[in-house]
């Protein structure tokens, strides 16, 4: 009982150590290919093969296609990524993940494995871990990665090795127990494998680990690919998580994930037993293998060889059995790609209707940043540019209601100011959430280009936050010109709406240039706007002393007119703020 307990621990800890090498490789390759990530996602996906291949080489770079969808979900959360191109760079990433059980197969298996060198591999790369440039210590974080995960891998090996299975019966006859049940046992087996990978959230390490168990003898080359198939379903998981808090277009390639994995495992049962004769003879013509790897059923191999030959041929069966399931791998992700391919808009349609977008009251609501922070500080600080954008319309929307109730009976204000108030309220959660965010994005090492981002997107939001106040004050003075059943002349009525008109459009401008890269804002009708405020305003600050002192109107209707003219000229200061903080970006200040 202590044995196998003990095995079980040491598999754990084997196992989680293969986990962080992995993220510690994966992380620190994103990071070396930094904001490089979301051009190549933006400008490589015009078409369904360019898309393909965009998703093949991000995975393979990053050896993370659950990095990949996550980031796929996250650029189609930013509005960078539509749901089809996203289907597409999905697909390609199913099949790069394939890589990582070549390279574990090639090189951490057979009388020459990377594993013997994990050491001096991570000793290597200790230098480049204490450099002061970025670029170096990441290199050195990848390396070690990769150390770590041959070393994690040397370790499974040796608790799956023959002398501690033998130790551990209780192991034995569970795996026996299950695979005696025909295609419940298939079933049962792909379950485990969608179970496992959903608690490690790594399709990459279980499969590395049934490669180990099966090379191991423990269980034989049908239950391990159907744990394989399983792999490919418990991956989808990841997306979801990260698509549960997004939007419903992320939510939908999420989904998406899901289906184009379900939809393998669907056919692939249906052919399992003569897509595993194809793939074990195919093993043999490509002398990747010296006998069928179906010969890993004890029953069979008894069947077909006498008693001295069946040690040899289990022997060569198990020394081969990584690269036959790498193959497994490559060949039914292949396939499931090459009928996927061409039904991506029916796709799209499809799960368009199973998540129908609902349509939502005007409101301040975070949808770019709730996903959490991506693996690089360009990454996440595209999302806060997506996220501060978002915010920028929100508040022009706010401020809009609050032009059109200026002529609003009293009895229709009321419930819309109460609007107004929880709007205020929920912009002001909106600018604590953003800034928390870009504080944590401030916790990684960033370019100088990247510190000035953040300095901006700072004043930015806390622009944006005054604008919503600023419109709350106006709404709160139109609340009192009702309460003191104040009218205004037609006149102070239409010069408050062009006042109001020219408010708006100066933060119509700062929308527009948010949407953009901030190092390439273009300030000039942003600035003429301003000037436009500036000598309107003063205009009516001097009609407003001449009407006062000719007693055009009374004090107390001067005091509500010209809190609100001058309330339309801080919403327009506030946005050339917003446009000034953007120019700062990409200059030394």
């Amino acid at each position: 009982m202590e044995s196998g307990i003990l095995v079980f621990l040491q598999l754990i800890g084997s196992l989680a150590l293969f986990l962080y090498g992995m993220k510690m490789m994966s992380e620190s390759l994103q990071k070396l290919a930094g904001n490089k990530m979301r051009d190549i996602l933006s400008s490589m996906t015009s078409n369904r093969f360019t898309g393909l291949l965009t998703g093949l080489i991000i995975t393979v770079l990053i050896q993370s296609s659950s990095a990949t969808t996550v980031m796929v979900v996250s650029f189609v959360n930013a509005g960078l990524l539509d749901l089809v191109g996203s289907i597409n760079v999905i697909l390609g990433a199913n099949i790069g993940t394939t890589i990582t059980s070549w390279i574990v197969s090639v090189l951490g298996f057979g009388k020459f494995s990377i594993s013997d060198l994990a050491l001096p591999i991570i000793g290597c790369a200790l230098p480049l871990l204490f450099s002061k440039k970025r670029s170096r210590k990441n290199w050195g974080e990848m390396i070690v990665g990769f150390g770590l995960l041959f070393l994690a891998l040397r370790f499974l090996q040796e608790c799956m090795d023959v002398d501690n299975l033998a130790s551990s019966n209780s192991i034995q006859n569970f795996i026996t127990a299950i695979s005696s049940h025909g295609i419940l046992s298939r079933l049962l087996f792909v379950l485990i494998g969608a179970i496992i990978t959903a608690i490690f959230q790594s399709s990459s390490a279980v499969i590395a680990l049934t490669l180990v168990v099966c090379a191991s003898g423990l269980i034989g080359f049908e239950e391990a690919t159907a744990m394989i198939i399983g792999e490919n379903i418990g991956t989808t998981i990841t997306a979801m998580f990260a698509a549960s808090v997004a939007n419903t277009q992320a939510k939908r390639a999420a989904l998406s994930h899901m289906l184009i994995n379900v939809f393998g495992a669907t056919w692939m049962f249906i052919v399992f037993p003569y897509f595993l004769q194809m793939v074990g003879d195919l093993s043999v013509f490509l002398h990747l293998s010296e006998y069928n790897p179906l010969y890993s059923d004890p029953n069979l191999l008894r069947a077909s060889f006498g008693p001295e030959e069946q040690p040899v041929v289990r022997a060569a069966v198990l020394a081969s059995m990584p690269l036959t399931l790498s193959l497994f791998n490559t060949l039914f992700k292949l396939i499931n790609v090459a009928v996927l391919i061409w039904l991506v808009k029916p796709m799209a349609k499809i799960v368009s209707y199973m998540l129908p977008i609902k349509g939502q009251e005007d409101s301040f609501t975070l949808k770019h940043i709730k996903i959490g922070l991506l693996s690089t500080p360009e990454a996440s600080l595209f999302q806060a540019q997506q996220e501060i954008l978002l915010y920028g319309q929100d508040t022009l929307r706010m401020f809009q209601r609050v032009e059109s109730s200026l002529d609003l009976p009293a009895a229709e204000f009321e419930p819309e100011m109460e609007k107004l108030r929880k709007m205020e309220d929920e912009s002001d959660l909106v600018e604590v959430e953003i800034a928390n965010y870009l504080t944590k994005v401030t916790e990684s090492r960033m370019s100088t280009e990247s510190t000035q981002r953040v300095r901006a997107m700072f004043k930015i939001v806390s622009e944006i936050e005054s604008i919503a106040d600023t419109a709350l004050h106006i709404a709160g003075t139109i609340l009192r010109r009702n309460e003191q059943n104040v009218t205004f002349a037609p006149d102070m009525t239409e010069k408050l709406k062009r006042m109001f008109a020219l408010a708006e459009e100066s933060v119509q401008v700062m929308c527009t240039n948010l949407a953009g890269d901030y190092k390439n804002v273009m300030p000039k009708k942003a600035y003429e706007v301003e000037n436009e405020i500036n000598k309107y305003r003063t205009e009516l600050k001097q009609e407003h002393m001449v009407a006062i002192e000719e007693k055009k109107y009374g004090y107390n209707v001067g005091i509500l007119f010209n809190d609100m003219v001058s309330e339309c000229e801080k919403a327009g200061d506030y946005a050339i703020n917003v446009t000034q903080a953007m120019q700062e970006v990409g200059h030394e200040i």
